[in-house]
């Protein structure tokens, strides 16, 4: 009799701590899945001040409350960026990496450039010869703006879309169309929007 009173108090005593380990568990899980809504809230959150800033800040931007990211070459941004250009066969899969840090530079999201470049040239496939331009940049007519290499192209792009676009104000899709390539029908936008949701 005291031996089955001993086993029925184990078996009570293991139901118990495995009963305030499972809520436990469900408090974390649950407080998880509130911050994990609440950062994708703020990514998705693209409004400020009244206006839209699609391009303005990079996924490598501090959090606050003590939150801080670091942002190496292997990370999910690179990989993605990196399918995405392997699964075009593309010059600039073996320029991921520099993509990701002009965009972190200048502060804007990583795949502006990416999305740019597919839309003007099939991601380099149709450029000038020894131009290194993927993304039309100072191209009109029988002007051809060339580089030294795509690493000088990405550098000068990004920085000039960050100098004359997005601190002008002009920070989504449409907004750059109208100063990048004021005679498209909004074909260019509508690319490259394409793109940008390719790449998410």
């Amino acid at each position: 009799m005291m031996r089955k009173a001993g086993i029925l108090f184990v078996v009570y005593l293991f139901l118990n701590i495995l009963n305030l380990f499972l809520i436990d568990k469900t408090f974390v899980y649950s407080k998880t899945r509130k911050d994990f809504a609440q950062v994708l809230g703020e990514i998705s959150d693209r409004r400020n001040n009244g206006k839209n800033y699609q391009f303005t800040a990079s996924y490598k931007a501090d959090l606050s409350d003590g939150y801080s990211a670091e942002i190496k070459s292997g990370d999910a941004r690179a990989a993605n960026l990196k399918a995405f250009l392997r699964k075009y066969n593309s010059d600039l899969y073996l320029h991921a990496e520099k993509i990701i840090e002009v965009s972190d530079k200048y502060q804007f999201d990583y795949r502006l450039l990416p999305a740019i470049a597919m839309q003007e040239s099939n991601l380099c496939r149709v450029i000038p010869d020894n131009s290194y331009n993927c993304w039309g940049w100072g191209i009109y007519g029988t002007t051809v703006t060339r580089f030294d290499s795509y690493d000088d192209a990405i550098e000068t792009v990004a920085k000039g879309i960050k100098e004359h676009y997005i601190d002008e104000g002009l920070v989504t899709a449409s907004a750059i169309m109208q100063k990048y390539t004021p005679s498209s029908n909004g074909s260019w936008q509508n690319g490259v929007n394409t793109f940008l949701k390719a790449l998410e």
